[in-house]
């Protein structure tokens, strides 16, 4: 079972990764494409080169169109893709301050209270996230520029978000069955490999 969240983790982590710098070179070419065609209109440049810079301008030369609608769409996306690589690997910002000089049943305690409440969240926000789904679906909504059902975004978010619900519960039964009753560590062992 370890193994099972651990390749989840992992793939939706390269997943997430991929459409990370898609959208980022979607974006980069968006406002390279923008930048190039402001200059292309400049004054100074339709006087030295008109015929030129019209060409390349009626080329369509400009920012990327509909970049705003995919990036919204896909940036919902990347984010539930990182989570469960995040809550295996315990990498959720954490303040110590008061907790550091706690008893480690306590702090084991309040870890394994942290880790259900990560789950309870994510079950609850995928839960939501289909609902959002549904009904994004039903009222045939498109997206302006594009005309793109946005529910595509919400699918692809809730994939991510599923597969990081089941993340965070696997990871608060490990750790809760590690602190309460003596289990190995598994978790620790399996992210080293």
């Amino acid at each position: 079972m370890i193994s099972l969240v651990r390749t989840i983790s992992r793939i939706t982590s390269l997943i997430g990764g991929t459409l990370l710098i898609a959208l980022t070179m979607l974006t980069c070419l968006s406002v390279a494409g923008r930048m190039l065609n402001s200059f292309l209109h400049l004054d100074q440049v339709q006087m030295a080169m008109p015929a030129l810079a019209n060409r390349l301008i009626e080329t369509g030369i400009g920012p990327v169109i509909g970049d705003y609608e995919l990036l919204e769409a896909g940036m919902a996306c990347v984010i539930f893709a990182f989570l469960p690589l995040c809550q295996l690997q315990s990498g959720h910002a954490c303040v110590n301050i008061f907790t550091d000089r706690l008893p480690k049943k306590i702090r084991g305690g309040l870890i394994c209270m942290a880790e259900i409440g990560f789950a309870l969240a994510l079950i609850l926000i995928a839960w939501q996230l289909g609902n959002g789904l549904g009904d994004k679906y039903r009222s045939h909504e498109t997206t302006s520029l594009l005309e793109m059902p946005v529910w595509y975004g919400y699918a692809a978010a809730l994939l991510m978000a599923y597969a990081a619900a089941f993340v965070a519960t696997s990871v608060a039964y490990y750790r809760c069955m590690e602190q309460f009753f003596g289990w190995p560590n598994k978790l620790q062992e399996q992210a080293g490999k």
